[in-house]
């Protein structure tokens, strides 16, 4: 499904909306989702629809919230920024209390150009980078955004730590896309903690977003002897990457961030993605969402892809909890009640919000390993 936004709707109109409450008029409560259903990320985002319909399905079964039924009103965003400013004001106008999404974060960065002066709250799913909730212009904390998943300074964090006491490796060499803030910011984390360790990174080289061939920065690489081949990317580049590195004879173990958390890395990498590791925000072996994935695979007949649809869950949760404690469907007392979450048990955990950065706290990350075709759970992992 890609929807899209033919006629640009007024800001102007849309604030009008919100402030007549949401969904009142259909006697429903709306809840907007900002997802990519289309496109390169889409793997991720269908999974987070099923794995809301399915819960909201469930809740609606129970009589809803606050006597009214949930809605979800689901636009997709096709991972791109332009394409989320449209629908954002879309969602914002059809009157939607609070949106749950998007998954990446210049796709929420842009979002914020709507929802700041709507004062309409969304929690991102996977956009981890630090500059979705807080300016990095003014340091001010973003007043309408949040997000359920860790953030990149800590997923960086992990995987250096991880790399340097779990699994004894001393020199790093690192592979990024410089047109990504994701790619370029995690490696810059890393390269950050992995110092910090008493490791060295002997290598860093860039590429630019839609290449395919690595093989000359790969052959750069392999004179520095590292031990370790960190690759902050998608799963297409990363998949490809450890293939030519492979070919190449490279035998340095390698490893990611969530940004690996696809099928496409095991059908596009084959033997070369094992023994590969990568930090993920949960997986399908993580104990405390089995009665989810029990639900999920009965209805959908396979797994969630992780990690959105959890995260999108805990999202909705945040949102349900905020709507119960305020007795209110208004964005704006939404957006301050959530900001006050504290201790609330979400699908993933204990979930509290830090009002100075909006960012969960104390969350741990997953470590999973591919082995034999299959991400394998390795262990919940929290810095040191």
């Amino acid at each position: 499904m890609n929807l899209k936004c033919s006629t640009l709707i007024p800001l102007a109109v849309a604030l009008g909306a919100v402030l007549t409450g949401c969904g009142k008029k259909d006697d429903v409560i709306k809840i907007g989702q900002a997802v990519a259903l289309t496109g390169d990320n889409s793997t991720w985002g269908q999974s987070e629809k099923n794995a809301l319909d399915m819960e909201i399905a469930k809740i609606n079964e129970k009589g809803g919230v606050l006597g009214k039924k949930i809605e979800l009103v689901a636009y997709d965003t096709r991972a791109d920024a332009t394409e989320a400013v449209n629908v954002t004001k879309r969602l914002v106008s059809d009157g939607v209390c609070a949106i749950i999404g998007p998954g990446q974060s210049g796709v929420a960065i842009a979002m914020t150009s709507v929802t700041e002066p709507a004062n309409v709250p969304f929690l991102a799913t996977s956009a981890t980078n630090p500059k979705v909730t807080v300016d990095d212009k003014t340091g001010k904390v973003r007043h309408t955004a949040f997000r359920t998943c860790f953030i990149d300074p800590f997923q960086g964090t992990v995987a250096a730590q991880f790399a340097a006491k779990t699994l004894k490796l001393k020199q790093a060499a690192i592979i990024y896309d410089v047109g990504s803030d994701y790619s370029s910011w995690l490696g810059k984390y890393f390269t950050e903690e992995f110092d910090k360790q008493g490791c060295k990174v002997v290598a860093s080289e860039a590429f630019r977003s839609g290449e395919l061939d690595f093989r000359a920065i790969l052959g750069k690489i392999k004179g520095s002897k590292p031990d370790i081949l960190y690759i902050p990317t998608m799963q297409k580049e990363a998949a490809l990457i450890m293939k030519q590195a492979s070919d190449l004879g490279i035998k340095a173990v390698c490893m990611g961030g969530d940004g690996w958390a696809s099928p496409d890395l095991i059908t596009l990498g084959g033997v070369a993605v094992n023994g590969s590791y990568f930090v993920n925000i949960t997986s399908l072996e993580d104990p405390d969402i089995q009665g989810f994935i029990k639900d999920y695979r009965a209805k959908y007949s396979n797994d969630p892809v992780m990690p959105n649809p959890v995260m999108a869950i805990d999202a909705l949760d945040v949102i349900i909890d905020a709507i119960t404690k305020t007795g209110s469907t208004d964005p704006a007392k939404l957006t301050t009640q959530i900001e006050q979450t504290k201790g609330l048990q979400t699908l993933s955990g204990v979930f509290s919000v830090d009002p100075a950065t909006h960012n969960p706290l104390n969350k741990p990350a997953i470590i999973q390993e591919v082995k034999d075709g299959k991400f394998v759970f390795v262990t919940k992992f929290v810095t040191q």
